[in-house]
């Protein structure tokens, strides 16, 4: 049978104190119990730790060489146990996200502050990347937690929602559509558009959208095509044209000086949530934040 801690601390509590009773009464355990502890102790060690002649219970030559390294090795046993206990208490760790763009600007600085304000020691690694990147990140353990709309092949990942997003048209300053209250995609597609870069998962929700509202024969005009969400919104910001983005981004659109309307016929809604691998718990911090973002109380 292999050493234990116990044993070890009875060992070292009876060669401070030389004195069973003295041990038993730091340890809070009995005498019968410290030295069954030394005794199973010295039989896994092969020899014996303490001479037993006298009052008091002096150690051996060998029992002195092992003390040392009895108190050395509790001492990291300790080490040990306090850093994982200090993370368990969120006082200790790191927390990685990965998160599309449209989510990672508008809604995760105020998230992170918030996370901060009550885990201050945590370190925070952030990845702002497009959604497929943000699968990749997950998927080969880059990031912990990926926020992201839902994609189509999951694959090795787990998504649990926690809102809804819908496509709303963006205009510049003193377009005429801005009058209206609600927008349909035949009428961005009378107006020169601003896509997002093909083989992009929005791009292929706008292009859906688009030919779903054909019933006029009406044909996108595609003026240009975009890699960020945030190029979108400067491009028409000057005026060069439309677009429509996930509502996810409408502050910053807004902060841009844009009007965003609602976007009907058809109404284009995306689940947005958290991925994780599948197999494998959370870190207590990411555990943490992921609670925060459903609104589990901590």
């Amino acid at each position: 049978m292999g050493t234990t801690v116990k044993q070890l601390r009875a060992f070292v509590a009876v060669a401070r104190t030389r004195s069973l009773a003295e041990a038993s009464a730091q340890l809070h355990v009995s005498q019968p119990a410290i030295s069954v502890a030394i005794r199973a102790l010295e039989d896994s060690l092969g020899g014996a730790l303490f001479n037993r002649d006298g009052r008091q219970l002096a150690l051996t030559p060998e029992g002195v060489a092992f003390l040392e390294r009895a108190q050395q090795l509790l001492h990291n046993w300790d080490n040990t146990l306090d850093a994982v206990q200090q993370r368990f208490r969120l006082q200790q760790g790191q927390l990685s996200i990965a998160a599309i763009p449209a989510f990672a600007l508008n809604q995760l600085p105020e998230l992170l502050r918030e996370f901060h304000q009550r885990y201050p020691d945590i370190n925070i690694v952030l990845e702002d990347i497009v959604m497929e990147r943000v699968v990749n990140a997950v998927q080969e353990g880059r990031a912990e937690l990926g926020i992201s709309f839902r994609p189509e092949d999951l694959g090795n990942l787990r998504f649990t929602p926690f809102g809804d997003d819908r496509f709303v048209a963006v205009l510049p300053a003193g377009h005429p559509l801005q009058r209206r209250k609600a927008l349909r995609w035949q009428d961005l597609a009378r107006e020169p558009f601003i896509a997002m870069n093909r083989g992009s998962a929005v791009r292929r929700w706008t292009d859906a959208a688009f030919a779903q509202s054909r019933d006029q024969g009406i044909q996108p005009r595609l003026l240009c095509e975009a890699n960020q969400l945030s190029t979108i919104g400067r491009l028409v910001q000057t005026g060069l044209g439309v677009s429509a983005v996930p509502s996810l981004c409408e502050t910053q659109m807004r902060a841009y000086g844009l009007s965003c309307k609602p976007l009907a016929d058809p109404v284009v809604t995306q689940p947005v949530g958290i991925l994780v691998r599948e197999a494998g718990a959370l870190s207590a911090p990411a555990q943490a934040f992921s609670n925060m973002l459903l609104g589990i109380s901590p």
